[in-house]
């Protein structure tokens, strides 16, 4: 959520804002936040002057009564009554112009960063950099549930009938694969200086309209029956919501937290045929990052943030690549936002395995993430990004480090994780 001051003086750059997102519909609220805020000042200031008004006659009620003219003082005081009746009337139209402004600033986007592409969706996102060098080997690589298939290593019929589409059952060595690449993902983020978290795994509906737009919202998150609770999409939520209302000391800035977490999404919508398997699915577990720091540092932590995903996937010989995201590619809340894509030899092509993101103070603002700075209080600035998130990372790692005989080679940095195993080697 923008400063409303900020929309108040520059509404042509918030509206300019609004169509580099290729959002035009959202044009109209600009001028209805505008006359909004003019009427809501307007009772702000009839209440302050009745305020006023109401001191100036408590005091004459009190010199007429010294001076024994009760009439003339009951005449007052029926003045002030009036007055708080109509200054009743103003605070409950005030609570209810507030709630109308902030319904609408909700859902205008958020003020891009400059250096983001202009491009209406995701086609139009720009490749920065590449990271290793893609391989396709001289065999042929087989599709992800296959290679697990050899292992005994998936069972997704079993799962349809637990839970549905969408689910999976990993069994025996993928499954201990899986869990590897959590926990050495934990000790690589650890060993960057970050805190270890392990948070709610549920969050109420405010933190939730805190720390996403509502077209995200409805798309992702499910909500439990008969409770304010939703199941969080990504630990990044509860992690960022547990500052909320919140005022820090700037000297304890930044906050540095990575978090393991189960992830609940509806993933809403029809998807391709590469998106089959454990691709997209509505539960899935990962390793996330967040920081919260002083404004005029999160270009800064933004870089770190994404290198800290690109060095993991390099030290499991996975070639990586940036792809910095267009404006209409970001979520309303975001400044500014990169992928993350893995190498798939198979596809011979990359495929997303993370994002980062930098969320100005668009979170902050929402949730009440305050900075004290001597006698001065800002908001602070917000950054989430991805560390690893199988199973879907499992795709790169087993394409990438498949071999010839189908056997899967285990990096070095992986072994003490899986018991110092060098290679899975296939029981089918």
């Amino acid at each position: 959520m923008i400063d409303i001051k900020f929309l108040r003086e520059n509404p042509d750059a918030v509206r300019e804002n609004i169509k580099k997102k290729f959002q035009d519909k959202k044009l109209p609220l600009v001028d209805e936040v505008i006359e909004l805020d003019k009427e809501v000042r307007a009772v702000q200031q009839e209440g302050d002057d009745l305020r006023n008004q109401k001191n100036v006659l408590s005091k004459q009620i009190g010199g007429l009564m010294k001076e024994g003219k009760k009439d003339e003082a009951e005449k007052v005081k029926a003045e002030v009554a009036k007055n708080a009746e109509r200054l009743a009337e103003l605070e409950a139209k005030q609570t209810e112009l507030a709630e109308e402004i902030k319904k609408r600033m909700m859902v205008i986007p958020n003020i891009i960063d400059p250096s983001v592409p202009i491009g209406e969706d995701d086609s139009k996102n720009v490749e920065l950099e590449r990271f290793g060098e893609p391989v396709v080997p001289d065999f042929e690589i087989p599709y992800h549930t296959e290679i697990m298939d050899r292992f005994n290593g998936i069972d997704l019929d079993a799962a349809g009938k637990v839970a549905g589409n969408g689910f999976y059952y990993l069994m025996g060595d993928i499954a201990r694969l899986h869990s590897s690449v959590i926990a050495y993902a934990r000790d690589f983020m650890i060993d960057r200086g970050f805190t270890y978290c392990v948070p709610p795994f549920m969050i109420r509906s405010n933190v939730v309209t805190g720390v996403m737009s509502f077209e995200e919202m409805d798309a992702m998150m499910y909500k439990i029956e008969g409770e304010d609770l939703y199941l969080i999409g990504t630990s990044e939520h509860s992690m960022i919501g547990k500052f909320i209302d919140t005022i820090n000391d700037e000297e304890a800035l930044p906050y540095t937290l990575t978090s393991y977490s189960p992830c609940f999404r509806k993933e809403k919508g029809a998807h391709g045929i590469e998106e089959r398997g454990v691709y997209r699915i509505h539960q899935f577990e990962k390793q996330e990052m967040i920081v919260v720091c002083k404004p005029e540092e999160s270009p800064m932590w933004y870089d770190k943030l994404w290198q800290n995903t690109v060095d993991l996937f390099r030290s499991l010989d996975i070639p990586v690549r940036t792809l910095e995201c267009c404006s209409g590619d970001l979520a309303d809340l975001k400044v500014k936002s990169c992928d993350v894509e893995a190498w798939s030899p198979r596809q011979k092509k990359y495929f997303e395995v993370g994002s980062c993101s930098n969320l100005g103070d668009a979170q902050a603002r929402r949730l009440g993430i305050r900075v004290r700075s001597g006698k001065d209080k800002y908001f602070a600035h917000t950054l989430n990004n991805t560390v690893v998130a199988p199973p879907r990372m499992l795709i790169a790692f087993l394409e990438n480090n498949l071999q010839a005989d189908g056997s899967v080679k285990i990096p070095e940095v992986l072994r003490p994780y899986m018991g110092g195993t060098e290679v899975l080697v296939p029981v089918k």
